[in-house]
């Protein structure tokens, strides 16, 4: 089901991109703003620098006691980014528990802060593009946290599929974007039900589920209510710097809801089930 506000949207996503009515020019930062930039930017690099640092340690004697499971370093990176995201001066919820057994996460996209905000609410290991591989500083982050890169070549599907089935048989809980784009964060547009075909395939562990995951931004008082949603073709730089910059963060709210059974669905039905569960918290 979408709403009237997500029909009107939905003919401005070109080429994978949400578009929709283009954003406020994002402030500049004042003489405070700039102090907060630096103090916090330091910080969070700094807690960065030293989850790296001391995550490949722990993630050699990992790989020598539980091969390619992560039972010590998932839970590192998820403290990691609760700690940024302290840092930044956000107020960050969770609601609901992660679940238990095989499975995967979907989850609406609505800025770059959702990896932190995902990664804080549980360990999970985030499905990108090949192209973020390249990305300098990121690929970085993303090789560390053991992100999942997808490449669309349809030479590559048949390995790709393989790695995924044995990285849930792992207990990897990977997180998907089925909108297949970011937002303005004030919105959930519908999910591609393309995506969940994946979570057919009979290799994959009996029991499967899908967690939908909602993740809501509010912004501080007198901003924009689309403050945080970093979309289109928005720059990084000037979005990161705003943020950075706000004397008082806004609040962020995790709902993890209930699994969605694999088991007796289609995929249209199971991407219709999980985006109503988005839709359901993102709206609370």
């Amino acid at each position: 089901m979408t709403s009237p506000r997500d029909a009107e949207d939905r003919p401005t996503r070109r080429a994978g991109t949400w578009r929709g009515k283009p954003p406020l020019a994002a402030p500049r930062p004042s003489p405070l703003g700039w102090v907060l930039v630096l103090l916090r930017g330091s910080a969070v690099l700094s807690v960065l620098l030293a989850g790296v640092l001391l995550i490949l340690p722990l993630r050699a004697a990992e790989c020598l006691a539980a091969g390619r499971r992560r039972p010590v370093t998932g839970p590192w990176v998820q403290g990691v980014c609760r700690l940024c995201l302290w840092c930044l001066g956000f107020r960050w919820r969770r609601l609901g528990q992660p679940m238990k057994g095989p499975g995967a996460i979907v989850a609406n996209h609505s800025s770059w802060l959702d990896i932190f905000a995902l990664n804080a609410a549980a360990p999970v290991f985030f499905v990108s593009k090949a192209e973020v591989a390249g990305w300098p500083g990121i690929n970085i982050l993303t090789r560390v946290t053991d992100t999942h890169f997808v490449t669309r070549d349809p030479r590559l599907a048949r390995a790709q599929a393989a790695e995924f089935t044995e990285r849930t048989a792992l207990g990897h809980r990977l997180l998907f974007f089925p909108e297949g784009t970011s937002t303005d964060g004030r919105r959930v547009l519908p999910f591609k039900p393309t995506l969940f075909q994946a979570f057919f395939d009979p290799a994959l562990p009996n029991g499967l589920a899908i967690q939908p995951v909602s993740v809501r931004y509010e912004a501080p008082p007198g901003r924009d209510p689309r403050f945080y949603g970093w979309w289109g073709d928005m720059d990084l730089a000037p979005h990161l710097l705003a943020v950075l910059a706000e004397p008082r963060q806004g609040r962020i709210t995790v709902t993890l809801h209930p699994p969605v059974p694999v088991a007796g669905r289609d995929r249209k039905s199971l991407a219709a089930e999980a985006e109503q569960a988005v839709r359901t918290g993102f709206g609370a």
